[in-house]
């Protein structure tokens, strides 16, 4: 039998295809040639090993449904089916056409003929119209007779690729289907099917050493430009302007994977071949530059910075790219010529001031230094701190790894993985995605799961000699994942916990961390508070040091304390401190707990009332850090007056000023704050300050969140509690630049509110994080955000609330490439929606739908699911829904080929959004018919309409659909014939991309590389 949950995920997913689709079980069944049997066992889950091979031709024959073909055949049982031995037919387009059976060249016969093979070959599977077979065989003038003439060309092309096919059949090669054709190829059997497959694999691939194979076998594939020597208008195409981008990003990705392994002269050769097809690719001239300079060839590669240089002044009019200039005075420096624009991450935090004593642990510290020094070992050298809370163990890694960081030139990392926070250690996988991050590893290269990060991680590590700070630990499987896997690096960590576990199978050095002998103790105090006051009371001294118990946090408020009233005396002061004494439970050992909740308490003490209170409410923070207006909210006050408040609180060093108005507790600290609360503040008192706190974080996340997706459909909030400070974002930046500070504190917030029941805070924190997480890639915390949300919608029984977090746990799950568990959720909200009546929410899943389908490929199941859209928005009356859904169906028919289904509905919006005087949406749509005006062929009423698009884009300042609009400009003055005003529109896109560090940049340089030179 089939994996439970796979059946029962085929199962659902076949039925919701057939559904959609409109077809009846015997009319799937046929389609797919299976029987209906096998169809209805599959809906009912009665899926065994005798008919798996039904199934999984019925997968194959459904490889352009919605879901994901791969994943689904995978969890077949059986090997995956083999490649029909019968027909070794070979197709290649990633240079000269060429077409072989077996050891055989195959004639094409003339060149139209030829091109029609190429153009189908480069859209293998997708349905080519016949209208742009025409256009791109024959232009404005075709023959009157081209129909048929397709028809004839079709008719020789299939007798030589299938010459064994029985007369009159269809074609098992190319088919009719709709109005048009295409082919069908399998990945062996097409040279473009194969590069595209090896770069995906390469992509994905977390070992550099795969990954470099993988593209460099995906680059062999290309035997010079696609499609040399065919008709410009087939070299002009889309799909083929998009085939020669995707070979300049696998290059460069290539190249930069190279350089890490120093793989220079493999880089040289790859590169070498792409540069003449890529003339006037500045970042193929950078990464060229230093793969010869990585080779030793300086010469050659300051001679191509000139030789690049001229030929963009002479063709284009423009200087070097930053990227290009900066690249060249690194080798005319001779400096080492990275890829990243910061390569080496310096995250230690600040070194400690007046750090004193240790010297023994310094000295075992200094010891392990030689063997990270003298290169390559057997094993990573791993250093292990632990000892009690308070003790210094922080304060020692950090003082001691600034001493060394001279010793470690590729970096140093440092996480801080909250081991004994109270809000709960750091997951692992997040603490490898923030290294990750440090090491610039770009989202859409992060793998999926722990493991494969994790391998990433070791991977970029391996060769370099890198200072990792692993501070407050909780134990060893949180910290195995983050170490490295081969020598030359050197690892801290520090923890309460003794770390056996590490020492046993690691080989960590123990570095025990006891508390501070009293000679050690008095030169700290001394450090601080200077000599000459020391000296003046030996006795009171003394008394300082005793109460303090050698914790180095003690001994560092009391030193505050002191610090901050230089006319007290020290006998004044340890009588103070006596008279306060009590117990914190979290110490053991030799117990010097009660001395240390006194020295807590005789600070806190010495607060004012107000302080005071704010120092306790501060502890029912759930977050690592807070700001001062999560402060002022959480004590019910205007920002003005906790200011002086949380100042205080940082004199009396119960309160760490990490960055300007962004405090943190140490955890001691915070386990006291929260202790005294839970005595001093009544329930009613401590449950209020709590929900101000959720608010806050809530309204100014719905806030930001207004500042990124200003047309975002918007959703009824908890109201604000009076004493509710709100944060101001007033741009977008600004919105940005909180998310970013708040990004770990939202996260820890969320998960407080899903464990303390506070269900409504939940669902609607999660709904305002969608768009920052989405946009800046962290889309596993979309995930697990988005799955705490649907837990609390069902909890409170808020149907409406739980199909949307089913909607935005499946956008969350698309982006990380579960398309199998995204699709599911997606029709449980549709499920959801449809029960309660919901036709909105209705619509707007068909919608996340299309563009999912769209962006995997599956135009037909887009144009399905933005019609059903379309439906739904028409039936409720909602216009502007409506208008945006017609500019979406139209879209889906353009990129179906279907421009004439396109112009008629994108001209029904146009009309619809002119009415409502919705102006992004008039732009938008347009652009749209601008598209389909292009592949008609109609050029005078492409160029009109992109040009309006193009004034209202920039008007409203939005930068990038504007370059897309002159792209497209640029696309339609050249199939005119205005090379010009090609060029001036391609080059205003081409800045405007590069401003806005957009991939499209690429294929923009590939239209102006193909121009000829200006008269």
């Amino acid at each position: 039998m089939a994996p439970q949950n796979a059946e029962a995920t085929v199962g659902s997913l076949l039925r919701r295809y057939r559904l959609a689709a409109g077809l009846s079980q015997q009319e799937l069944a046929a389609g797919a040639a299976v029987s209906v049997r096998t169809i209805r066992d599959i809906e009912h889950e009665r899926v065994d090993a005798p008919r798996a091979p039904s199934l999984r031709r019925l997968a194959e024959a459904l490889g352009l449904a919605a879901f994901d073909r791969d994943r689904l055949l995978a969890a077949l049982p059986g090997p995956r089916p083999e490649p029909d031995a019968g027909r070794p037919l070979r197709v290649e387009v990633l240079g000269p056409l060429s077409v072989r059976t077996g050891p055989a060249a195959v004639d094409l016969g003339p060149a139209p003929q030829r091109d029609l093979l190429a153009l189908l070959a480069l859209q293998p599977g997708r349905v080519v119209s016949r209208d742009e077979i025409v256009d791109v065989l024959w232009g404005d003038q075709p023959p009157k007779t081209c129909l048929s003439m397709v028809q004839t060309y079709v008719g020789r092309l299939r007798g030589r690729l299938d010459p064994d096919r029985e007369p009159r059949s269809p074609g098992k090669v190319i088919r009719l289907a709709g109005d048009g054709y295409a082919i069908d190829l399998d990945t062996d059997e097409l040279d473009l099917a194969q590069f595209q497959e090896l770069v995906e694999r390469g992509t994905a691939e977390p070992d550099p050493a795969a990954a470099v194979d993988l593209l460099d076998r995906a680059l062999r594939c290309w035997r010079g430009p696609v499609l040399a020597g065919a008709s410009p208008r087939l070299r002009s195409h889309p799909a083929a302007v998009a085939a020669a981008r995707r070979r300049v990003r696998a290059a460069l990705a290539y190249a930069d994977l190279a350089a890490d392994l120093g793989l220079h002269e493999a880089a040289v050769a790859r590169l070498q071949e792409l540069a003449p097809d890529e003339p006037l690719h500045e970042g193929v001239a950078a990464k060229l530059m230093v793969a010869l300079s990585g080779s030793g060839e300086r010469a050659a590669a300051l001679s191509l910075f000139a030789e690049v240089s001229r030929r963009l002044a002479d063709e284009l009019g423009v200087e070097p790219s930053a990227e290009l200039r900066d690249t060249h005075l690194r080798i005319l420096r001779q400096e080492q010529v990275v890829r990243r624009a910061d390569p080496r991450p310096r995250q230690l935090p600040a070194a400690v001031p007046g750090f004193t004593g240790r010297a023994t642990q310094l000295e075992r510290l200094d010891a392990l230094l030689p063997s990270a020094r003298t290169g390559p070992g057997t094993a990573v050298v791993i250093s292990a701190i632990d000892g009690t809370a308070g003790v210094g163990k922080t304060a020692l890694a950090v003082h001691w790894a600034h001493r060394v960081a001279d010793r470690f030139p590729d970096g140093q990392l440092y996480v801080n993985l909250r081991g004994f926070d109270p809000a709960g250690p750091v997951p692992p996988d997040e603490a490898v995605r923030g290294f990750l991050d440090a090491l610039h590893v770009p989202a859409q290269r992060m793998p999926v799961g722990l493991d494969a990060q994790a391998a990433l991680y070791r991977s970029l590590l391996a060769g370099r000699r890198m200072l990792v700070v692993l501070d407050n630990a909780r134990d060893a499987d949180q910290v195995r994942p983050l170490l490295p896997g081969s020598p030359g690096c050197l690892v801290i960590v520090t923890s309460r916990d003794q770390l056996a576990g590490l020492v046993a199978a690691e080989g960590a050095h123990p570095v025990p961390l006891d508390l501070l002998d009293p000679d050690e103790a008095v030169r700290l105090l001394a450090r601080r508070l200077g000599a000459d006051r020391v000296a003046a009371e030996p006795e009171a001294l003394a008394e300082l040091v005793r109460a303090c118990a050698g914790l180095p946090l003690a001994l560092v408020i009391v030193a505050a304390r002191a610090a901050t009233r230089p006319g007290l005396s020290l006998a004044a002061l340890a009588a103070e401190l006596g008279q306060a004494r009590g117990g914190l439970d979290a110490f053991s050992g030799a117990d010097p707990a009660t001395d240390v909740r006194a020295v807590f308490s005789w600070s806190y003490r010495s607060l004012s009332e107000p302080a005071a209170r704010l120092f306790r409410l501060l502890g029912l923070h759930p977050g690592p850090d807070l700001a001062t207006a999560a402060a002022a909210s959480l004590a019910g006050v205007p920002p003005a007056q906790v200011r002086p408040l949380l100042a205080e609180l940082a004199r009396a060093r119960l309160l760490a000023e990490q960055a300007p108005e962004r405090y943190a507790f140490h955890d001691l600290l915070r386990a006291y704050a929260a202790e005294l609360a839970a005595r001093a503040n009544p329930p009613q008192e401590r449950q209020a300050a709590l929900h101000r706190l959720l608010d806050h974080y809530l309204h100014t996340a719905y806030a930001a969140d207004e500042r990124l997706n200003p047309h975002r459909d918007q959703i009824t909030r908890t109201p604000a509690q009076p004493g509710v400070t709100v944060d101001g974002v007033g741009d977008q930046r600004q919105a940005l630049a909180w998310f970013a500070a708040e990004h770990a504190t939202l996260l820890a917030v969320v998960e407080h509110t899903a464990t303390a029941g506070c269900d409504s805070h939940t669902w609607q924190l999660a709904w305002a994080l969608t768009t920052y997480l989405d946009r800046q890639g962290h889309w596993h915390d979309w995930a697990g955000v988005q799955d705490l949300a649907l837990t609390a919608a069902r909890r409170l029984g808020h149907r409406p609330d739980e199909a949307d977090a089913h909607r935005g746990l499946a956008r969350a799950y698309a982006r990380v490439g579960r398309f199998v568990d995204a699709h599911v959720n997606y029709w449980r909200a549709l499920d959801v929606f449809g029960e309660i009546g919901d036709w909105l929410g209705e619509a707007n899943t068909h919608r996340n739908l299309a563009f999912m389908c769209g962006s995997q490929g599956h135009q037909r199941d887009a144009l399905y699911h933005a019609s059903k859209a379309l439906d739904l928005y028409r039936a409720g009356g909602h216009r502007v829904g409506e208008a945006n859904a017609l500019n979406n169906v139209g879209w889906y028919h353009a990129q179906n080929g279907e421009y004439r289904e396109a112009l008629e509905h994108c001209e029904q919006a146009l009309a619809l959004l002119r009415e409502i005087d919705h102006r992004p949406g008039v732009a938008a749509t347009l652009d749209s018919i601008g598209y389909a005006h292009h592949h008609l062929g109609n050029q005078r009423e492409a160029v009109a309409s992109f040009g309006r698009a193009l004034e209202m884009f920039r008007v409203a300042g939005d930068r990038s659909h504007e370059a897309g609009t002159l792209t497209r400009l640029g696309d339609a003055h050249h199939a005119a014939g205005d090379r010009e005003r090609a060029r001036r529109a391609w080059r205003q896109a081409l800045v405007l991309l590069e401003e806005l560090d957009q991939p499209e940049a690429d294929e923009v340089r590939g239209k102006l590389a193909g121009l000829p030179p200006p008269a």
